[in-house]
This record gives C-alpha cells, structure tokens and sequence, in this order.
C-alpha cells in the first residue's frame, strides 16, 4: 500500500483504508459513513456549475471530509505513510524536478476528479432506491480499472 501510494504524491493509504472499511459496515449512516457528502456539500453545491466544481475537487473533499466529520487519532501507521510519501516526494522533485512531482499530483487529482472512469465514486454511491446505499458496474471498463466497478 505505501509503495503504490508513493506514485501519487500525497499520503492516504493508511488513513483511506481505517475510514473505508468503516464505510463499508456502516454504508449511507451519517457521520460514520464518511464517503458520503456532507449536507453543507450539498447546500453549496447546489447549481450545475458549482457540481462541476465539486467533481473537480471531489479528490480534496474525500480526503479531507473525514477530518472533520468524524476525526480519529492518528495511529503509528499513518505517521509512518506520511513520511514515507514526503520522502519519496523529496527524493522525486531531487532527482527528476517539481515538474515531474507536480505531474503526479495532478495526475492523482485528474484521475480521481474529473475523469470519465472516476464517475464510478459517485455512481457506486448514488441513492436511487432508499435503502440501497450501494450499485455495481459490470461493463469493460472494469478491465482498465482493476474491477472497482464490483463495489
């Protein structure tokens, strides 16, 4: 996890892992469920262009909507993804320039925002049922994108 988690620039690895499995037990209950937006989200989110907006930085509400909705202590773990991504980080801009460091974060940015095959964080995700927090995609994509789709 830490080593693949090097590639995009910014630590999450340990951290997506303690709050995701969490959202798996607990799909669509507020506060625990922490995938999901927040009423404030949707309030000012609430006209196309500001969706848009909300899709492109999707990567920063994600990573940061469970530091404030249900903070949890950091662990060892964590401390230790963390430096290894900064160092990694460090040793990348060194030896191939910030360009090249500043590629992968918008990369990471790019693919988890606004790309089409990022339309699977919210697809999965969407109520159109009460009750069925979850959906699957079953179609080719899911062999580009290592089976995400079967959520």
């Amino acid at each position: 996890g830490m080593v693949a988690n090097c590639a995009q620039g910014l630590p999450s690895c340990v951290t997506f892992k303690k709050y995701h499995l969490e959202h798996h037990y607990f799909q669509g209950v507020d506060i625990i469920d922490v995938d999901v937006p927040t009423d404030l989200e949707g309030r000012v989110f609430n006209t196309t262009l500001k969706k848009v907006f909300w899709v492109i930085l999707q990567p920063a509400f994600y990573a940061l909507r469970p530091l404030f909705v249900n903070p949890k202590p950091m662990c060892l773990h964590e401390l230790a993804n963390i430096t290894t991504t900064i160092a990694f980080d460090i040793a990348f801009a060194y030896y191939f320039g910030v360009k090249a460091l500043l590629f992968n974060l918008a990369g990471t940015l790019l693919g988890m925002g606004i790309h089409p095959v990022a339309g699977h964080f919210i697809s999965e995700h969407y109520v159109f049922k009460e009750g069925q927090e979850t959906y699957s995609y079953y179609g080719l994509l899911n062999y580009v994108t290592f089976n995400v789709g079967y959520h």
